[in-house]
């Protein structure tokens, strides 16, 4: 007699009212996402910039806006009142007879020392680039200027130029020459200021374009050379072409700084005969006889608003002629 054994076992039975998993929504990945880590780097974030931010506010934009209030009060300065005069005074400059020659005055320094300290400074800078022994030497001369103070700079460049006492006046009165009038003439004056500043300004664009010409690619020249380019022709062709996005630093900040030039106008020219730029014609209107604080305030905005303008049309267009590599 066969005795079967069955073994039966039951499954557990699932739960009669069990609720399928819901999915989830971009609220629960957004909490998710916020854990404790995310928190604490925003905090170490919000303790880093805030700072940072609060100084740019406070010095920077709060003085902006403030300019920009006083721009519309007839206003002297030191005065305890002013009188709201809204758009006058941008009116009152426009229509008068110094606003054409201020604008000029600040277009041709600003030309000619953008343009003359870049290709100066690119000139030097192939001379530097050279491999020849003190070229460290010359390298620390032609940037020495830049660093130093333009107080400094002017008080020198005042004393080679002076008509009476100055070092060109002897050096010409050897030759039997008689010095120009460098300070009282209008034209020489602005010519004066303009030779200054290229020469204080054109060790800085030579050792950034030094830095530009050391990182071009050895093997593209090397290359062109080997197929008959000579160097003007690599200069010209592969150089050029490739040194477009140092070229392009440079026109920017050479040419705000250039529009912003003070230090050497105020020392070399202090009545601003025939060099009252922008800049320099608003310090004129606010702190020299005229008292005019909201005028002055109203050609600062105005400078405010070519400065954006050129920074904006050179990013808009003429980042677009640079060919990064």
């Amino acid at each position: 007699m066969t005795t079967r054994i069955f073994h039966s076992s039951t499954a557990p039975a699932a739960p009669e009212h069990a609720s399928p998993p819901q999915p989830r929504g971009p609220g629960s990945v957004r909490r998710n996402r916020w854990s404790g880590r995310s928190r604490k780097d925003f905090l170490v974030f919000l303790a880093m910039a805030l700072p940072n931010l609060a100084l740019i506010a406070t010095f920077t934009y709060w003085p902006l806006i403030n300019n920009i209030y006083y721009s519309t009060l007839d206003w002297t300065l030191g005065s305890a009142s002013a009188t709201v005069v809204g758009l006058q005074n941008y009116v009152t400059f426009f229509s008068s007879e110094d606003a054409a020659k201020v604008l000029g005055t600040t277009a041709v320094f600003t030309v000619v020392t953008v343009g003359g300290s870049m290709v100066l400074g690119l000139l030097v800078a192939l001379a530097l680039n050279s491999k020849v022994r003190g070229t460290t030497f010359a390298r620390s001369a032609v940037f020495a200027p830049y660093v130093l103070s333009g107080v400094g700079v002017g008080l020198v460049w005042l004393f080679i130029f002076d008509p009476g006492y100055g070092v060109l006046a002897w050096i010409l009165r050897g030759v039997g020459q008689q010095s120009p009038q460098w300070i009282n003439d209008p034209q020489l004056s602005l010519a004066m200021v303009i030779i200054v500043y290229v020469w204080k300004n054109l060790g800085y664009c030579a050792v950034v374009f030094l830095a530009g010409l050391q990182s071009l690619p050895k093997d593209v020249m090397e290359a062109a050379a080997l197929d008959g380019a000579n160097s003007v022709l690599r200069f010209f062709n592969i150089s050029i072409p490739l040194l477009s996005p140092t070229t392009f630093f440079l026109l920017i900040t050479t040419m705000l700084s250039s529009l912003q030039a003070f230090d050497l106008i105020r020392i070399m020219t202090p009545l601003g005969n025939g060099t009252s730029t922008l800049i320099y014609e608003a310090y004129l209107q606010a702190f020299g006889a005229f008292n005019r604080a909201g005028y002055s305030a109203a050609i600062s905005v105005i400078l405010f608003v070519i400065l954006l303008i050129i920074t904006v049309v050179q990013l808009r267009f003429v980042e677009r002629k640079v060919h990064y590599s």
